[in-house]
């Protein structure tokens, strides 16, 4: 045992075996038990898997240490250390964002936020640090975040060959609409585009970058997110295809020049549909995105298009209804694609 080559996943406290439980306790306190590798039982001595040396406890280098086949299970982790009903709080699942981890943790589980953390970094050595996520708030969609591991809150994520530089802590992004990420990087050839709510590029870099528009013209409120919308339009080389503007869609929107109008906001869009229609040649493209009940998907976004369209004496036509992603608790995301017309 002692022969091996002392690494961060090989270092061990070796213990009896009756005081296993109180050193796997100590290491946890200190957040320094490696949730990656089982405790190893032999001949009356325990191994508690740690990542560096904790005083009073003899440090030993395993020869053979035994991982666990799923490492994004916490459960394995606090075994031992937290009741079963609070095991049952702990988080399912987590959102990856370049090298920044963030996670939603019940407030049952407050005092054990920080553990959380360092154990979802030892499950992935390659992230930098740990964030807890209390949602977003406000007009400008800022994420309500605070690091409980690690360091470091600005990150680089790549995602479908497009850089989205962003401070996790000051801007939004959500891993739950890559599918439509990944549709609008497929539209919008050659077209005029107007992106209502752009954010940090979310649905203009991957039209920009996949299918090169003739012009995309990105509108941002939040000047935190305009900052990093012009940033990663330099990240991706697409200064040629997309016009920033920073400013409410109501003063920036242009009149009567898009050929498809994207609308990636939800919760006040219906009250900008008149804003967007305008924007619109006759034959023009919206892509209007809404929460909306399960129960009155979509019939409501459906009527919100159609009397937005008829107040201004055009029709719309709904060509798609797509459920991008659960919302909250009987909540949908969604988004309506409708072609725009005169009467």
């Amino acid at each position: 045992m002692s022969k091996a080559i002392p690494r961060r996943d090989n270092l061990a406290l070796l213990v009896g075996r009756s005081e296993a439980q109180e050193a796997k306790q100590a290491a946890y306190q200190c957040s320094l038990l490696d949730p990656r590798r089982k405790i190893i039982v032999r001949e009356g001595l325990a191994e508690i898997p740690v990542i560096s040396p904790l005083p009073g406890y003899e440090l030993v280098c395993q020869e053979a240490p035994e991982f666990y086949k799923k490492t994004s299970d916490l459960a394995e982790y606090f075994h031992g250390i937290l009741t079963r009903e609070e095991i049952d709080l702990l988080p399912r699942g987590w959102a990856i964002l370049g090298d920044i981890i963030t996670v939603k943790i019940h407030p049952n589980l407050d005092r054990h936020q920080h553990q959380i953390g360092s154990a979802l970094l030892s499950i992935y050595p390659r992230c930098k640090s740990v964030l807890r996520d209390f949602g977003i708030e406000g007009q400008l969609r800022e994420p309500n975040r605070q690091i409980i591991a690690g360091s470091g809150t600005e990150t680089i994520h790549k995602e479908n060959g497009v850089k989205f530089k962003l401070d996790v802590c000051k801007v939004m992004f959500s891993p739950g609409n890559l599918n439509e990420r990944i549709r609008m990087s497929r539209v919008g050839h050659g077209e005029m585009v107007v992106d209502m709510f752009a954010g940090i590029g979310y649905f203009t870099l991957p039209m920009a970058v996949h299918s090169r528009p003739r012009k995309v013209i990105s509108i941002e409120l939040n000047p935190v997110a305009y900052g990093y919308l012009q940033e990663n339009i330099r990240q991706n080389h697409v200064e040629d295809v997309v016009e920033p503007r920073l400013g409410d869609c109501t003063d920036k929107t242009p009149q009567g020049i898009a050929d498809r109008v994207v609308m990636g906001f939800v919760g006040t869009t219906d009250r900008y549909l008149q804003t967007g229609i305008r924007a619109l040649r006759p034959g023009g493209m919206l892509h209007y995105h809404q929460t909306v009940p399960s129960w009155l998907y979509p019939h409501v976004l459906v009527n919100d298009i159609s009397k937005a369209a008829q107040d201004l004496g055009r029709q719309a036509e709904i060509l798609r209804c797509i459920r991008v992603k659960k919302y909250s608790p009987g909540v949908l995301h969604a988004v309506v694609d409708a072609r725009i017309t005169d009467e």
